[in-house]
């Protein structure tokens, strides 16, 4: 682990007002080797209040090489195909955090059947789990993109609906994420299943895989390689963005304290950008040196145009505050890219 994410998380633990409740905790991790599951995974050990952590992968080598021996103490480790494991689930679970998910936009465009059902499947499993077995709340990770295209700068709330192109094979994430979300609020009005929702925005940070090839990661290599920043579309997308402590902190907070059946926006309201105009911010605090191209590519895997202004204000209620702004979000990834 890299010392920037070393100070990440005993900055979290030195923070984190509700670690109390997690003492003697058993959680299972869905995605545990991505960005969110793997710091969240650290963050929880880190607390030092006993906690068990179930993760089930599909690559055991990558995820026995995240977590150091002290760490692996307190981990369980399978091997396994995600809808297999679900499929036969019987061991008992205080916590659940549902994170696995592609987040490659490539395999989504060739993949957009795998994508789709996945997303749906693997929960519909995990909230037939919970009807038979005590699980005192789960957190389903959806996305921003579940709000489909918005062509505005209006504040958008978690009953905003955006237009999503069904057919467009690209859709399936944002439609597999809308079809997920209304299984956990299903499950949670019809069995009082404690289901719970966080729609996070982009999120980056320390602990980044070097393999990352999503849109803050190109723009960071190239500042470190000190070549021009290439735009591949318009960059009139405009979103706010979420540092991953800042994020953890957030799933644990609804995790924890909402209430089931309702999502929440998860996001550092004050970092609403366009793309072109990070990739100018990247290039003016980071690296003046170099230029910002713009060379439009067709089908390869981006979301279409549009404006997501996330209001936050639903997760701060539950007591929840961000902490990182969008120049400390860079410093700390180009650092531990470094």
């Amino acid at each position: 682990m890299n010392k920037v994410l070393m100070a990440d998380i005993a900055t979290f633990v030195s923070r984190f007002d509700l670690a109390d409740r997690v003492q003697d905790a058993s959680f299972l991790i869905t995605g545990g080797t991505g960005l969110i599951g793997s710091i969240l995974t650290h963050c929880l050990l880190a607390l030092n209040r006993n906690v068990h952590i179930t993760l089930p992968v599909r690559n055991v080598e990558k995820a026995f090489s995240m977590f150091d021996s002290k760490e692996q103490k307190n981990l369980t480790i399978i091997a396994t195909d995600l809808i297999s494991f679900l499929e036969n689930l019987k061991e008992p679970y205080d916590y659940i955090v549902h994170c696995a998910s592609p987040t490659a936009g490539v395999y989504m465009e060739e993949h957009p059947a795998e994508t789709y059902t996945l997303a749906i499947e693997s929960t519909r499993l995990l909230l037939e789990y919970m009807r038979r077995y005590t699980v005192q709340s789960m957190i389903y990770v959806s996305s921003l993109e579940y709000y489909g295209q918005n062509m505005d700068d209006r504040w958008i709330k978690e009953d905003f609906l955006g237009y999503v192109d069904t057919t467009s094979s690209r859709s399936c994430y944002p439609l597999g994420k809308r079809s997920a979300e209304y299984l956990c609020t299903a499950y949670a009005k019809e069995y009082a299943v404690p289901a719970k929702i966080a729609r996070p925005t982009q999120t980056f940070g320390a602990g980044i895989s070097p393999e990352d090839n999503r849109v803050f990661a190109q723009f960071a290599k190239s500042v470190i390689r000190g070549k021009d920043i290439v735009l591949h579309t318009t960059g009139l997308s405009a979103k706010p963005y979420c540092y991953t402590i800042d994020c953890v902190s957030a799933i644990l907070y609804i995790l924890l304290r909402g209430e089931k059946g309702e999502a929440y926006n998860v996001a550092n309201e004050d970092t609403y950008i366009s793309i072109r105009d990070m990739a100018y911010f990247l290039r003016d605090k980071f690296a003046p040196d170099i230029n910002v191209q713009i060379e439009q590519h067709d089908n390869i895997g981006y979301a279409p145009i549009t404006k997501l202004h996330l209001s936050t204000e639903k997760l701060r209620n539950l007591g929840w505050k961000n902490h990182y702004d969008l120049t400390e979000m860079y410093s700390r990834l180009l650092e531990s890219i470094k």
